[in-house]
């Protein structure tokens, strides 16, 4: 190739590199920083409140007509709903990979809106809200009361009116779920004193609509003549609680009126009362924020940030802000540790080429590719749109290795050229370039075509892999620009001849090297007759090819599997579910327990406690939510790891807290799937049956699924015991007193349920008016004693008259998932297993143990990693190889001589599978367990893999490449073997081993990311090492086979070309034959 130009203009070489970099750091500004590309599918929630209805209510009257009209909206994945006892129905609608949300939204919106006529009157008033949602929590903050003086109303509002706003207003919050509620006027109803009035709970509804409106009455003098013209005002709605008290209600037969006051207490309240917080022991409010689609989640936690460090200056005082859990500790932690990394494999690698090369000026030549290609790859993600997160820098550690090796083969193929005798390093440079152009492409190609097969793939680990196979191709090009422009010029400049007959001084280095090359001919010379000896033993060769590929085969099928590697992400989760019937103040006596229970863990910073919420069961009084903020990273001590925390606090749970169920859980490392990072079963009933038995056939296959060894647990927090009352009307006497049972369940309603009867505006705000009876009177059954409804005669009758009331039992949320009745069960695989093996036993248990019309469907995480696991990777891998094996017939214009190159690549492989078997196996040893943590096949690995393979193609082609040239010179086949070997060994050598040495940070990280990174480099190593050893001896062999196959097929025809350059060699060979 004529790569002249490049050597004899250096200045044009640097200016190309130049521009490269300037380039990649106005594209390193300008990336969006994330911890994983965006791969959750995007979700639109439905959510429509029915007030005062139970969960088989909302579930009949609002989600089956809601769900018949959603489902199959355009690019739907999966729809699942829950409705429960509070009257509340949520629908979420999950979508495919790459659908537009917003237009998703816009789809399901108008869904909506054909059923809205469906939906009962009391749905409709309070509406139906769609919203597109990401997800993925960003943040949860919490604003407490440090010295107990305000009262709960006061700090929620607090929140609602002057934080939130603020918050919403970030670029980039899709959502702030507040987890309080706002104000309400508060109408106490006195049923007995309503009874003695002959009034009922409609009455007062009515009367508030009449008298809390606003209306527009109209001007005086307009148009008629007047100096003046004057704008009528009526008072309009009501807002302080002395006006509420003083509506009228109804004129009494002796002339005074009766007013609301009289017959109810009001106040400005809550407008339900179900959420209660505590932060670090004290009343407080929390709020979960979540990130709209498409947007910079780190950029938008550093706004939140900004914005809440602005509102604490301002708070009342004794109110604190708490962050309870933030996305962007973890991220920028890692970050931070994959950089150090970056830095400790680039002065690593440098160490390894100063040794080999002994020369500074040599070793400032990769040193100076290594960041140009590096950089300028930032450039190029930030054209295609991709963003900096633990993918593409994980990916960036990789290519460091790759990066290095290109420029090393060019530096030392100049060496060579000096050794001859060369005595211009400039025409040095030029030959080695002639040489070696050729080379430097095929290689090029070859890699870059193992990388791109893989961004093919789709659903979520295709998006990972395009992630990381992108980058790793685009600084692999940037790299082969490099080493055909920047570093022969560089060579050419920087190279000395080498002086013959010099005397050199006596240093501790020189010395140093002498001992080093000393040790490295004579490893060279023997290196040559191990060559020869494989050569010879031809059989035996190719049984250790058969066998690698044997046993490669064996560790695919037997390592375990998994996607993403869990991560210590300095937050931990929990759930606590109190046993049915559980009213709200009993409940904040356990959650006040596991609260101080927590509190006694020393490696927690901040917990909170959230009360009438549940991560994984619902909403109501029996779930309580617990988040757990760990202190950073660098404070906790080794044996103080997420892991181990989280064993203690489950440990001391079981022991203290004996009246509820408590789980802990880890968050999940993608965010946007499940809470949690169990694997999420949706149990299906499609036989429409009772729920009684439908919990039952889940019991027992829950029973099951525990019977196996590969499963650590299976819980589902369903429970169908939940005590309620059952209400029978007796219709015959209802007719007969001229009662209609549509009052008395209006009368219910209006004590029991609650009314939302109107409006009013207060702090620029508008909230709502409830009618509700004073709490205590219905507290109890008895207390239907003294509810009255009204006649067509307008007589008052006791409403026990009309109405049996049976205790019966019944569940507090019924989910359903693609229409059909679902039971949620979490699955946790047993330690030593993993999540692709647990998939593997819940499908064969339920093959044997459902019955007929019952089955389960993935949710979540498991959903994708069920779809995209196996066969796919396998396709990619073939793929991979036939892409590599083409492009190299095409360079080598035969069919045959690849094979040599190809068939060496399984040792390596091999060798990756047993690095990670091995750490693995270390990893389940008791006492290492935690702090080792346990390795599967997961996209780390796989990744490594796939760079595995076009590392050791390379490392092949090189061989491969220079035996050529010397067998068209005229050696015999296994001459040109040998000596093609030998003189691409010490590149070989240092290249694999400056990839083994700089990726050796990886291989023991600690710390934040530790198991990704560990996987990463272990696989990496693993394979290189082992690949590297076998390859030096099989790779001449084969190609003497393949070579010679070829030649029978086609007679080589030899080169006549001018041999000066080689006669050194030529010589050297003369003197080796004896």
């Amino acid at each position: 190739m004529k790569l002249d130009r490049f050597i004899n203009r250096p200045v044009l070489s640097t200016v190309i590199s130049i521009l490269l970099v300037i380039l990649g750091v106005i594209g390193l500004a300008t990336l969006p920083i994330t911890q994983y590309p965006d791969i959750a599918p995007p979700t639109v929630m439905v959510r429509a409140t029915y007030t005062g209805a139970n969960a088989t209510t909302v579930l009949n009257s609002v989600i089956a007509p809601l769900e018949d009209q959603i489902n199959g909206v355009e690019n739907m994945m999966y729809i699942s709903s829950t409705a429960s006892n509070n009257g509340s129905g949520d629908i979420s609608v999950y979508f495919n990979q790459g659908t537009d949300p917003d237009m998703a939204a816009v789809n399901v919106q108008n869904r909506v809106s054909m059923a809205q006529g469906l939906l009962p009157a009391e749905v409709t008033k309070v509406g139906v809200t769609t919203m597109k949602r990401q997800t993925s929590m960003l943040m949860i903050f919490s604003l407490y009361d440090e010295t107990d003086q305000y009262n709960i109303e006061f700090i929620e509002n607090y929140a609602q009116i002057n934080l939130v706003p603020e918050i919403k207003r970030v670029k980039g919050v899709g959502d702030a779920n507040v987890m309080g509620l706002d104000y309400s006027m508060r109408i106490w109803l006195k049923p007995d004193i309503m009874a003695q009035y002959n009034l009922v709970p409609n009455d007062i509804a009515g009367v508030l609509a009449e008298q809390n409106i606003e209306a527009a009455p109209g001007q005086f003098g307009e148009r008629g003549k007047q100096t003046f013209q004057y704008t009528i005002r009526y008072k309009g709605r009501l807002q302080q609680t002395e006006e509420f008290e003083n509506i009228v209600v109804k004129a009494l037969s002796n002339g005074e009126v009766l007013r609301l006051g009289d017959v109810a207490d009001i106040e400005l309240g809550r407008l339900a009362y179900t959420f209660n917080n505590i932060v670090n022991g004290h009343k407080a409010v929390s709020c979960i924020v979540y990130q709209m689609a498409g947007t910079n989640a780190t950029q938008t936690i550093m706004d939140l940030e900004a914005v809440l460090n602005n509102a604490q200056k301002n708070l009342p005082s004794g109110l604190k802000i708490n962050i309870a859990q933030n996305a962007n500790d973890f991220l920028f932690a890692s970050i931070h540790e994959v950089i150090k990394t970056l830095i400790e494999a680039f002065i690593l690698v440098f160490i390894v080429v100063y040794i080999f090369l002994q020369d500074m000026r040599s070793t400032l030549i990769p040193a100076i590719a290594i960041p140009v290609a590096l950089i300028a790859t930032f450039f190029a993600l930030s054209l295609i749109g991709f963003s900096i997160n633990l993918l593409t820098l994980s990916a960036m550690v990789l290519a460091i290795a790759i990066v290095v090796d290109d420029a090393i083969v060019v530096v030392e193929g100049v060496h060579a050229k000096l050794d001859q005798g060369y005595k211009s390093s400039k025409q040095a440079s030029i030959d080695a370039m002639s040489e070696l152009g050729g080379a430097i492409v095929s290689i090029t190609l070859v890699m870059m075509s193992v990388f791109i097969p893989v961004s093919f793939m789709g659903g979520t680990a295709g998006t990972f892999y395009r992630q990381f196979g992108l980058t790793m191709a685009i600084s692999i090009g940037f790299s082969a620009l490099n080493a055909l422009t920047l570093s022969p010029a560089l060579c050419a400049i920087l190279l000395k001849p080498h002086d013959e007959h010099g005397e050199k001084k006596s240093t501790f280095i020189s010395r140093f090297h002498t001992a080093f090359n000393t040790a490295y001919d004579s490893m060279l010379k023997s290196y040559k007759k191990r060559v020869l000896f494989f050569i010879n033993k031809k059989v035996l060769s190719f049984s250790l090819v058969i066998a690698s590929i044997v046993l490669l085969i064996f560790f695919m099928n037997t390592t375990p599997t998994g996607m993403v590697p869990n991560e210590d992400t300095g937050t931990l989760m929990g759930a606590v579910t109190l046993p049915p019937g559980t009213s709200q103040e009993r409940a904040m006596e356990i959650l006040a327990r596991v609260d101080s229970l927590v509190a006694a863990e020393p490696a927690v910073a901040s917990r909170t406690i959230i009360s009438g919420f549940g991560f994984i069961g619902g909403q109501g009084p029996s779930y309580g939510s617990v988040i757990i903020k760990l202190k950073d990273w660098e404070e906790r001590s080794m044996m103080q790891s997420a892991d181990i925390v989280y064993a203690s606090l489950f440990m001391r749970a079981q022991k203290i807290i004996k009246d509820a169920q408590v789980l802990f859980f880890a968050p999940p490392m993608i965010p946007g799937y499940s809470i949690s990072t169990d694997i999420e079963l949706n149990m299906q009933d499609k036989t429409g049956g009772d729920l009684d038995h439908f919990a039952d056939v889940v019991n027992s296959y829950m029973d099951a699924l525990r019977a196996r060894p590969e499963i650590n647990s299976a819980s589902t927090t369903f429970n169908p015991s939940f005590p309620q009352y059952m209400l029978d009307i007796d219709a015959a006497a209802c007719k007969k007193a001229g009662i209609s049972p549509s009052d008395i369940l209006s009368t219910m309603q209006g004590y029991f349920g609650g009314l939302y009867a109107s409006n009013f505006n207060r702090f620029g705000k508008m909230y709502r008016v409830m009618i509700q009876a004073e709490p205590d009177a219905t507290k109890n059954l008895e207390s239907l004693n003294s509810i009255k409804v009204r006649g067509s005669n307008g007589e008052m009758a006791p409403i026990t008259q009309f109405v049996a009331v049976n205790k019966v039992y019944g569940p507090d949320v019924i989910n359903r998932f693609n229409l059909y009745t679902s039971i949620k069960v979490m699955v946790a695989p047993a330690s030593g297993y993993t999540s692709g093996q647990a998939l593997q036993a819940i499908a064969e248990v339920a093959d044997q143990n459902l019955p007929a019309g019952f089955g389960y469907e993935l949710g979540g995480m498991a959903r994708e990693e069920a779809q995209t696991s196996g066969s796919t990777t396998a396709i990619i891998f073939m793929l991979c190889f036939v892409f590599v094996y083409l492009l190299l017939s095409a360079q080598y214009e035969s069919y045959i001589l690849p094979l040599a190159v190809l068939l060496s690549v399984p040792f390596g492989l091999l060798g990756s599978f047993l690095f990670v078997n091995g750490m693995g196996a270390l990893g389940s040893i008791p006492a290492l367990k935690m702090i080792l943590g346990s390795m599967s096949n997961d996209i780390y690995m796989q990744i490594a893999l796939i760079m595995l393979m076009g590392l050791l193609a390379k490392n092949a082609i090189l061989i491969v490449e220079f035996a050529l040239d010397r067998r068209k010179m005229g050696m015999s086949l296994t001459w040109a073997a040998v000596l093609g070997a030998a003189a691409r060994l010490r590149p070989i050598l240092m290249t694999s081993l400056a990839m083994i040495v700089g990726l050796l940070p990886l291989m023991f990280a600690f710390g934040v990311g530790a198991h990704g990174n560990r996987t990463l480099g272990a696989s990496a190593i693993g394979g290189m090492l082992i690949g590297m050893i076998f390859q030096i001896f099989i790779v001449p062999v084969l190609f003497v086979v393949f070579q010679y196959l070829q030649e029978k097929i086609k007679p080589l025809e030899w080169d006549d070309l001018d041999n000066s350059d080689m006669s050194s060699e030529i010589e050297q060979y003369a003197q080796t034959k004896d």
